[in-house]
């Protein structure tokens, strides 16, 4: 990660700036400590990367600290499964936290705050349903209504919250609220609810509450003792941080955390919510969660992408104060770019059309040399088998081409990658359908290595596999999930899925040195695309995931070259 202190290089985003102008006027002291706290009810996703990466990375450049933290105060929806697959996306994408944190660790200090409020006069419990409370909290232009029980003594509030914590009440019987202003313009500070009553089992302290604090009352606090100063959040909470300065400042907290939003991400042809990433799988439009056209951090690492890859992806899109959408070609030419340097080529061949080469000896084989990554020459070369039967692309192949067809045709002479030149003499047919099913060609011996001693030039290089050493693969070519820029904008957004987002194609053919690849090994296909190996391999025959194709319609919008 960059060591570069922060402020001596290029100009600083907002939240950045403002960092350091706090740094400088002493403001929380000389110490900067951040949070991800993510709520453990489903997996993360490429908007969580865009948070992890800032909370981390301005721990990072100012020298400081940065917790992982679970906001895990909705036992309902909450499972040990997901604390366990966000501390791994945390680690892979590259990060490391000073200290694991759980809101439920505070629970009993929580309670002490509440209890805290309550002596003051600043929370009362009310009886009232929470569709009563709703009817009466007002609207954006008309103040809400006090409740009946809002002034209720002191005493009388400590003994019903104590019996609350107690287990003597159902659930919805009584809520603890904080008593602020029901007149107030941000519907938030309108007597907001601390605790509600929810008999659930809890994944760490299992039946020893049956009352939890709410997010926007356990969120301040859990920063001021872990000492947080900068409490970075989406703009969605822009409008609670009234409530989040009322905490700090109406309870005992050893700290003053400074809240700051920033504009949470927005993809083209992408879903961000949960609750419609989980309607997706509960509904088989996916496999799961690590579905690799999901944009989970884990269906990104099963896809193929790289951690440096999402990292710079981030770092690329900045921070922002507004909502915006950031195009998903971005992404995915910042994978592309990022395997380019590191994926090694290889040779596979997606859909085969048998090839024999007529003056090639019977039972010969040798072997070609082929450079695995031009673009590192650490990387070395390997040796590829090359025999009298090969396999290439059938669509590199046409009987009757149009003008700008410059791959293999009958009588038209093509180069074979790192190996011979060859010319097609023949094609034979499958009678009753009339496709080609094979081709007969010649070769120029003395083209070895790809180039002919007089010079002479073609058109076309064409991968190839060995059709005897040829192992055979399930190949999986992923694509958007979604067919619209913004899905559901004109409705619901399962009307935009994509029918066809993923094709599988079962009889592959790919050189022999992939036949032990393990999964999550990252390789280019030579003129197909970046592909990743998946879990469901089994010894001998390796599936491979679609990461990106090797086309990069951004990087041309942009102005780049690949």
């Amino acid at each position: 990660m960059d060591s570069t202190p922060a402020g001596t290089g290029p100009a600083l985003d907002f939240i950045r700036a403002r960092i350091a102008e706090d740094l400088a006027a002493g403001r929380g002291g000389s110490r900067v400590a951040t949070r991800f706290p993510p709520e453990p009810n489903g997996y993360l996703h490429i908007g969580h990367a865009k948070s992890i990466c800032l909370n981390f990375g301005v721990a990072q450049e100012f020298g400081g600290t940065c917790n992982l933290r679970f906001d895990d105060t909705n036992p309902t929806k909450e499972d040990v499964e997901y604390v366990e697959s966000i501390e791994e996306d945390v680690r892979w994408l590259g990060f490391e936290w000073a200290g694991l944190h759980f809101a439920s660790d505070y629970f009993e200090q929580l309670y002490d705050y509440a209890v805290h409020l309550i002596r003051r006069g600043l929370a009362y419990v009310d009886s009232q349903s929470a569709e009563q409370i709703r009817q009466r909290r007002g609207t954006l232009t008309e103040p809400g209504t006090e409740s009946p029980f809002r002034n209720r003594g002191i005493e009388e509030n400590l003994d019903l919250f104590s019996r609350m914590r107690a287990g003597e009440f159902e659930d919805g019987a009584h809520v603890l609220r904080a008593k602020i202003d029901m007149a107030s313009p941000n519907i938030n500070m309108r007597d907001p609810v601390l605790y509600r009553i929810r008999r659930a089992h809890h994944h760490r302290t299992g039946d020893a509450w049956c009352i939890y604090p709410m997010y926007d009352f356990a969120h301040p606090p859990s920063d001021a003792l872990e000492q947080i100063t900068h409490s970075l959040c989406t703009l969605e909470f822009e409008d609670h941080r009234p409530l989040y300065d009322w905490l700090i400042e109406h309870l005992p907290v050893p700290a003053r955390p400074r809240q700051i939003e920033f504009a949470r991400l927005n993809l083209t042809y992408t879903v961000m919510s949960k609750r419609r990433l989980l309607e997706l799988v509960q509904e088989g439009h996916v496999s799961g969660w690590d579905d690799p056209r999901m944009p989970t951090i884990v269906g990104m690492r099963r896809r193929g992408y790289t951690p440096d890859a999402i990292r710079t992806f981030c770092e690329r899109i900045g921070v922002a104060k507004r909502e915006n959408i950031v195009d998903v070609a971005l992404l995915e030419h910042a994978v592309r770019e990022d395997l380019n340097l590191h994926a090694p080529r290889v040779m596979g061949v997606l859909r085969p059309l048998r090839l024999v080469i007529e003056n090639y000896p019977e039972g010969q084989t040798e072997e070609v040399s082929v450079v695995n990554n031009p673009e590192d020459p650490s990387a070395g070369s390997r040796k590829v088998p090359f025999s009298r039967v090969l396999y290439i692309e059938r669509d590199d192949f046409m009987e009757d081409p149009p003008k700008k067809f410059f791959r293999l045709a009958p009588g038209r002479e093509v180069r074979l990658r790192c190996a011979y030149f060859i010319t097609c003499t023949g094609v034979t047919k499958d009678p009753a359908s009339g496709e080609v099913t094979e081709l007969r060609c010649t070769y120029d011996p003395a083209t070895r290595g790809g180039d002919a001693p007089d010079g002479r030039k073609v058109k076309a290089t064409l991968h190839w596999v060995s059709a005897a050493h040829a192992i055979a693969a399930e190949v999986r070519l992923y694509d958007r999930l979604f067919n619209a820029e913004q899905p559901g904008a004109s409705g619901d957004y399962r009307a935009d899925l994509n029918p066809n987002s993923l094709e599988v194609i079962r009889e592959a053919k790919v050189e022999p040195s992939l036949a032990a690849a393990a999964p999550g090994v990252r390789v280019q296909f030579e003129r197909i695309g970046y592909f990743s190996v998946d879990r469901d391999s089994v010894a001998g025959r390796p599936v491979f995931n679609r990461t990106v194709t090797l086309k990069d319609s951004w990087a041309k919008i942009a102005g780049r070259a690949d």
